[in-house]
């Protein structure tokens, strides 16, 4: 891949993380996690919009070297006059994969809401349901399965070497393979936006400088043990004081769902 055309995917992949980022301030501006619970009151549709921009504002800059890798090969394979496949149809089938875990999320978010109505002592103790989640959250990035979907995260020619498809459907294929591996390494992650706040810009900005971070640097596994600690250390403190979680009011639940408000 020439200098040029792989400065032009970067900062093409960057504008569009940094043009998903001003669509979540801006949509965080307008409107709050308060009184309309997981799904923040917003349709199927726009809860998926909302959901795939911010993925590409808080994954693209993480997955940028097996993309540019996966460019890398293609711009390899055409300049000896094979068939190559454009890096944008892996990128796709990437994004597809995280639109499938959001619209997954929107489900569950529903469910949620429902029993929330329908259940006071669920609504009154969805702080604490919330902090079992950031415990959760904590405790999976020390597991195998964390360790094994962050190697494949963390090397790209490695992972590629290993799964690399031709054609077409070859480059779809890959890009869903990929886009599991980045989900289950950080699927929890995403989770504790609920509890957190989903237009919470600062819990959604500090999840992804922890991916970044995961992915990126050096010391992945010292960066996941502190992240672990601190998520139990908050999640054990809100159990202990609901009015720690940023979606919990005084006088209502997380969201201010409570049977009463509904």
């Amino acid at each position: 891949m020439l200098p040029r055309q792989r400065a032009v995917l970067i900062a093409t992949l960057l504008a569009l993380a940094a043009a998903a980022w001003a669509l979540i301030v801006w949509q965080a501006g307008g409107s709050s996690d308060g009184g309309m619970g997981l799904t923040m009151g917003l349709t199927g549709p726009v809860f998926l919009a909302t959901w795939v921009a911010m993925m590409v504002a808080m994954m693209l800059p993480a997955a940028l070297p097996v993309i540019l890798t996966f460019a890398r090969i293609q711009s390899g394979k055409r300049a000896r006059g094979h068939d190559a496949v454009p890096v944008w149809l892996f990128v796709a089938a990437y994004l597809v994969v995280w639109a499938g875990a959001g619209a997954i999320a929107y489900a569950g978010a529903v469910v949620g809401d429902a029993l929330a109505e329908r259940s006071s002592w669920l609504a009154d103790a969805a702080p604490r349901i919330g902090a079992v989640t950031l415990i959760a959250a904590g405790v999976y990035q020390l597991t195998p399965l964390k360790r094994t979907c962050l190697t494949a995260c963390r090397s790209p020619m490695s992972w590629i070497m290993t799964s690399w498809r031709d054609g077409l459907l070859g480059a779809v294929r890959m890009g869903v393979e990929h886009g599991v591996y980045c989900l289950g390494c950080c699927w929890l992650l995403f989770v504790i936006l609920f509890p957190l706040g989903m237009m919470n810009v600062g819990a959604v900005a500090l999840v992804a400088a922890l991916i970044f971070a995961e992915k990126m640097l050096p010391a992945a596994r010292a960066t996941a043990a502190v992240a672990a600690l601190a998520l139990v250390a908050y999640g054990a403190a809100v159990l202990v004081r609901p009015q720690l979680l940023p979606t919990t009011t005084a006088d209502s639940g997380m969201a201010s769902m409570t049977a009463a408000d509904r």
